[in-house]
């Protein structure tokens, strides 16, 4: 068994924290979809301004939020790119199978086309 990428959404910019939240990152419910991303998902965070990974679980978010919510909203600030990753632990005989979701977004966090 091999832990691999299963989705990303890259270059997502960070529109609100709320360190009082229970924890968290809210994502944008359509950006969810298309990253194969399921609510309650462990996800890792990258933070491209500050070089800062966070593990976290997904919830949805509204339109183009992506929010950082409880201990996690430390790791970033508003206007911040991040790249969300989710993975997947694949059976060795399976790994041919396996082809990340990648989506990309532009600095709305709107899926480019």
């Amino acid at each position: 068994m091999r832990i691999m990428l299963k989705s990303k959404i890259h270059r997502a910019r960070i529109t609100s924290t709320n360190l009082f939240y229970e924890g968290s990152i809210s994502i944008d419910e359509e950006l969810m979809r298309q990253a194969d991303i399921l609510e309650g998902e462990k996800v890792e965070i990258l933070n491209l301004n500050n070089g800062l990974r966070t593990e976290t679980y997904a919830i949805k978010g509204k339109k183009g939020e992506i929010s950082l919510n409880g201990p996690a909203a430390r790791t970033g600030v508003v206007g911040d790119e991040i790249i969300i990753l989710s993975y997947a632990v694949i059976r060795e005989e399976k790994l041919h199978l396996l082809k990340p979701k990648i989506v990309y977004v532009d600095e709305q966090n709107r899926i480019k086309t």
